[in-house]
């Protein structure tokens, strides 16, 4: 939860922060505190509610949602720009991007050619329904396929934060360390796919790849794992098929 960064209480959001900013000047709230457990569960209820609202929106134009997660740098914004070139002449696709400042990942998908929102949090750790609910008002839902929403860098708290998608993606890249599942486990559990990424750099970093596999399905059984690089396309075969193929049953369910 967000009680140490404060990013539940920042004032440049939606209403629903409000109260929480309010009591928060007041001394410091910690989860042992009555009043402020009252606050965080409204405020997560509020968003649960936003987030099945978000949800029915996708359903109802026949959109496939789906949320990358994972720390900074592991390649969100990489993964993108490939996903979005392979499946050029299959699928559209749009993107909401999450950032604390500047539009610099959503200019680099504009350039290949889809559609992108960017969303600037300013002291926010990471994205909530309040917020992806904007940025599916500037998604031209009716012409595409899959929305993807590329939540901020951080492996804590946007695990916590339902934000009306169809699907968790987690990425997990070599440089990080395999010890990031056990690390940060709340984030793990929330994934229905776990991408490894940036293999290609695996002879470089002391990372194993099946200990990472290992304690993620310690935490999480029945999530699908992918083990992909950027630089070599062969490798993202899986995912684009996996994309696909929901996408698909997206539109069937619709």
């Amino acid at each position: 939860m967000c009680k140490d960064c404060g990013c539940s209480i920042t004032d440049n959001h939606s209403h629903h922060h409000e109260e929480h900013h309010h009591h928060h000047n007041h001394g410091n709230p910690t989860l042992e505190d009555k009043k402020t457990v009252e606050v965080i569960t409204k405020i997560l209820d509020a968003n649960d509610k936003q987030a099945e609202s978000n949800r029915k929106h996708f359903d109802e134009h026949g959109v496939f949602a789906v949320n990358l997660m994972s720390s900074p740098g592991a390649g969100k914004t990489a993964l993108l720009e490939k996903t979005i070139e392979m499946l050029n002449d299959e699928l559209k696709i749009g993107v909401i991007e999450g950032d604390l400042e500047t539009n610099r990942d959503a200019e680099r998908i504009k350039q290949k050619g889809a559609p992108a929102y960017q969303i600037t949090t300013g002291q926010a750790c990471h994205l909530d329904a309040f917020m992806v609910h904007d940025g599916i008002h500037h998604m031209p839902l009716e012409e595409l396929d899959i929305v993807f929403v590329e939540n901020v860098g951080n492996l804590v708290c946007p695990a916590s934060y339902d934000i009306g998608t169809h699907l968790n993606v987690v990425l997990l890249s070599v440089p990080e360390g395999d010890d990031k599942p056990a690390k940060y486990p709340v984030m793990f559990r929330s994934a229905d796919l776990l991408l490894i990424t940036k293999v290609d750099l695996i002879d470089y970093f002391d990372f194993n790849i099946e200990k990472a596999i290992e304690e993620t399905r310690k935490l999480n059984p029945k999530v699908d794992v992918m083990i992909i690089s950027t630089k070599d396309e062969n490798s993202l075969k899986n995912w684009i098929d996996f994309i696909k193929m929901k996408s698909s049953l997206r539109k069937v369910r619709t």
